[in-house]
């Protein structure tokens, strides 16, 4: 069974539609790559399986149980919103840490907090596993840091941290890099690579092709608010079936 199930997702924002119609499957411990332009989409998307944007249409299911179907007002109640973004985990382009917290409290804070709601551990225990992310990250040395005293590449890396402390079935990258100095790139993207390796189930909006490419299971490209081709990344990638993704990979090669 796939662990994530979209069907049929359309959102609109006034008049204009910006998803039409997306469905994919994602399978446990595989990785999807989004690709495309500005506009396309693909934040969006991102937005909707987060439960930070409300569907139009369509429906989500994780591990077989409907998170949402616009057609089925009881997946839709505010009060059951927050519990069903547990499943995502979403780390964003510009890392958005707390800037009053140290690493090692931004990373327990969600934790914490839900603990508090919920019970089952202590402060400690979510302390120890916060600091085994954190080395986890290459950051054992900087769990006591403040955002302002970290680079950009080891601000995303305590945010990818922070996502992973929930546990989510699916953790998602908003174009993870776009934010970062090019030097600072490839730390970002060896984080995301050893935990493509260790069969963490992802989706990742990215402009890095072939990071795209090497990484994921599979490759999606949108435009215009669907999905125009989606395949084995080698194949959308290096050989792609539409025109509209050969302009596209085309005039990213020019740049």
């Amino acid at each position: 069974m796939s662990i994530l199930e979209v069907k049929h997702i359309e959102k609109h924002f006034g008049a204009t539609q910006v998803l039409n119609d997306i469905s994919f499957t994602l399978e446990e411990g595989q990785a999807i790559s989004i690709i495309g332009s500005s506009g396309s989409g693909k934040t969006t998307l991102l937005r909707c399986l987060n439960f930070l944007e409300k569907p139009d249409g369509g429906s989500i299911s994780v591990r077989g149980e409907t998170l949402f179907d616009a057609a089925d007002p009881k997946t839709q109640l505010e009060s059951e919103i927050r519990k069903k973004r547990l499943h995502f985990g979403l780390v964003f382009q510009n890392f958005n840490l707390f800037p009053q917290y140290t690493a090692l409290q931004n990373v327990t804070l969600a934790r914490e907090l839900l603990s508090k709601e919920r019970g089952g551990e202590t402060k400690e225990q979510i302390e120890t596993a916060g600091r085994e992310l954190l080395a986890q990250m290459g950051l054992a040395d900087r769990a006591g840091h403040y955002p302002h005293q970290l680079s950009g590449g080891q601000q995303q890396r305590v945010a990818i941290a922070r996502a992973l402390a929930l546990h989510p079935d699916i953790l998602c990258f908003d174009e993870p890099t776009s934010a970062l100095d090019p030097e600072l790139t490839g730390e970002v993207l060896r984080v995301i690579r050893n935990l493509a390796e260790q069969k963490t189930t992802m989706i990742i909006v990215t402009h890095e092709m072939a990071f795209a490419r090497d990484v994921a299971d599979q490759v999606i490209f949108m435009d215009g608010g669907v999905i125009v081709e989606q395949g084995d990344p080698h194949q959308v990638i290096d050989h792609p079936r539409e025109e509209r993704t050969r302009q596209f990979l085309s005039h990213y090669a020019e740049n």
